[in-house]
């Protein structure tokens, strides 16, 4: 009796030491009780800890995702820069700080602008500058949609188009001006087709540059979807390349009016640019000014009208100034 307790102790002990080594190389224990439970438990607690720990890192997320925004749109925003300039010149006109031989007053100008207005100059001046800015806006949005479409959805059409634009863009549009009046004359055909070319350029290379950044990810797709060109082009192609195309369209309009002010001055009987040189020789510096204001407004009206045609077209886009 007395030593068949120590060797059964013995045994005992020998099975449990070979039993641990077997539990810690699997990593588990058999026992519903012991190791297993521990297990769980850890196993829970850990993805309690984990997940107390994630929810202040997301609500943190959206606080920094909300903080790196620009914001909400203030109401009629690009319309504050031109109000605080005026209203800063006018100042200063008050204060007597500006030389009104120089900068005539806010005030100035505008009574120059009626006068003209009620004789009849200044709105015939408006017709003519606008009809020529018109046609050649029109002359080149077409030539710079068709030419970048021709280039960027065909390889022998880049090969014939791209590098003649390209060639064309590094040559000075205004030195053309001699060579297109031998050619043209100083008629009004030369006028628009001078217009057309600084507005042609950069719809064409913004156009042209979307259409070439178009993910060929995209393509593989509509070829495993069995699209047609037409399709492929109308619901892929047009989509993908809207936003290039609207930044070159904003470019040419304001093109059209920085090209128009220089070609009136030229060989012209009648338009804003033709005022602005006739009041220069007379020294009529509010004349001046008022033909630069109507400049300008064009150029902040159809500019925010682009931009409102770009935000309803493009309203499936969520972007940082959206």
């Amino acid at each position: 009796m007395t030593t068949s307790i120590p060797s059964a102790t013995a045994a005992t002990s020998t099975a449990a030491a070979t039993a641990v080594p077997e539990d810690g190389e699997n990593g588990r224990s058999d026992e519903p009780g012991e190791t297993g439970e521990t297990g769980e438990i850890s196993k829970t607690s850990g993805a309690a800890e984990t997940a107390g720990a994630a929810a202040p890192a997301r609500r943190t997320g959206r606080r920094r995702r909300g903080g790196l925004s620009p914001g909400k749109r203030l109401p009629a925003s690009r319309l504050i820069g031109p109000v605080l300039f005026f209203a800063l010149w006018a100042g200063a006109s008050a204060a007597g700080q500006l030389d009104t031989n120089a900068i005539p007053a806010p005030w100035t100008v505008l009574r120059t602008a009626g006068q003209l207005w009620s004789d009849g100059t200044l709105s015939t001046d408006i017709l003519t500058s606008l009809r020529r800015a018109g046609s050649g806006f029109a002359l080149g949005l077409t030539a710079g949609v068709v030419l970048a479409l021709t280039a960027g959805l065909s390889r022998v059409g880049e090969a014939l188009i791209d590098g003649t634009v390209q060639l064309n863009r590094a040559i000075p549009t205004l030195g053309l001006i001699p060579l297109f009046i031998l050619w043209l004359g100083i008629g009004e055909t030369f006028k628009i087709a001078i217009i057309a070319i600084v507005v042609y350029i950069p719809i064409y290379l913004n156009l042209y540059s979307a259409l070439s950044g178009i993910d060929h990810r995209f393509v593989e797709l509509a070829e495993v979807q069995g699209l047609s060109k037409l399709r492929f082009i109308r619901e892929i192609v047009i989509p993908g390349a809207l936003p290039g195309f609207f930044v070159g369209l904003r470019l040419g309009v304001t093109g059209s009016w920085l090209g128009l002010v220089v070609l009136e001055q030229i060989n012209a009987t009648s338009g804003l640019g033709y005022m602005m040189f006739q009041a220069q020789n007379y020294g009529q510096t509010d004349v001046i000014l008022v033909g630069l204001l109507i400049y300008g407004i064009f150029g902040l009206v159809s500019d925010s009208a682009v931009r409102l045609i770009e935000r309803r077209v493009l309203s499936w886009r969520r972007t940082l100034n959206s």
